[in-house]
């Protein structure tokens, strides 16, 4: 097996100008935000995003400035609110978006995952979203039914957060995952899988319980150590998301001026992930892990 444990540094060259990025996570969990402040360090621009129910890493790539479209369900803070500095592009018309159904959305990078060129799926009638060209219609072959396609959903490179992995870029998760969890398949639908994780474990305990390996290292282009990856958001089961700092977020994205004095304190000052999380303090982050407060 060759060997694929980078840097964050390292691994986030993978992204250039112009990439279209599929970003994991579900909402406020296991966003790649660690990766994601490595892009605003590289100055990284004009990206496509494809996501699920995303919020904070793409808000953070909007908001500074990264992206020229998005492609999705959701972008949001959940009970926080909406995402302002994305909502702020959209009104403003910096991005082009693209409003997708969970149904729609899976199918799309479902058939990037197969190596197929669409997928058909339940018609969803009574919105706009049916009278969309890249929206067709064709009739079952077997039954006659109407059914509407959607096309493959490649990315360039796909970006995810994780439990741990070994230095091949096994990816391991221990614990059991939700329903709506779709990183498998949208870094299957992936020309390039870039994974941090909470922790590099050594491969003989990869070995040990192979069924806990939900990515195998033929499918990983990189992994990286990024503990706190998805900080301020959640991990499955390792912590959970940090309140107050989701409302600084949130209070300084209401406006293109404070937020890029955030943008500044906590990704310019910070100059890599290490200094980002001794800036928030190893008390606050204990404080974070899961049942820390039971």
């Amino acid at each position: 097996m060759k060997r694929k444990l980078q840097s964050l540094s390292e691994a986030a060259s993978h992204v250039s100008d112009g990439d279209v990025v599929a970003l994991g996570g579900s909402l406020l969990r296991r966003q790649p935000l660690a990766l994601c402040r490595e892009l605003v360090r590289r100055d990284v621009r004009d990206l496509s995003l494809l996501t699920w129910a995303s919020s904070l890493a793409t808000d953070l790539l909007v908001g500074a400035g990264c992206v020229r479209a998005w492609e999705g369900i959701y972008v949001g803070m959940w009970w926080q609110g909406g995402a302002p500095n994305f909502r702020r592009a959209v009104e403003q018309g910096r991005i082009r978006v693209t409003d997708q159904s969970e149904s729609f959305m899976t199918a799309r990078f479902r058939a990037a995952a197969m190596g197929l060129p669409f997928l058909p799926v339940v018609p969803i009638r009574g919105t706009e979203m049916s009278e969309r060209d890249d929206i067709r219609s064709v009739s079952c072959p077997y039954t006659g039914t109407e059914l509407q396609t959607v096309a493959a959903a490649h990315a360039d490179v796909t970006l995810l957060h994780a439990y741990a992995g070994d230095e091949y870029g096994n990816i391991v998760w221990p614990v059991h995952r939700d329903s709506d969890d779709i990183d498998l398949i949208m870094g299957a639908a992936s020309t390039q899988l870039i994974v941090s994780v909470e922790r590099v474990i050594p491969h003989a305990e990869v070995a040990r319980r192979p069924n806990l390996t939900y990515i195998p290292h033929t499918k990983v282009t990189a992994v990286c150590e990024a503990p706190y990856g998805a900080y301020p958001g959640s991990c499955d089961t390792f912590y959970d998301e940090d309140e107050t700092e989701l409302q600084a977020w949130v209070d300084a994205a209401r406006s293109e001026e404070t937020f890029v004095t955030y943008l500044k304190e906590t990704v310019g000052d910070a100059q890599d992930h290490e200094t980002f999380l001794r800036q928030v303090g190893a008390k606050r982050l204990a404080s974070l892990k899961a049942g820390s407060n039971d």
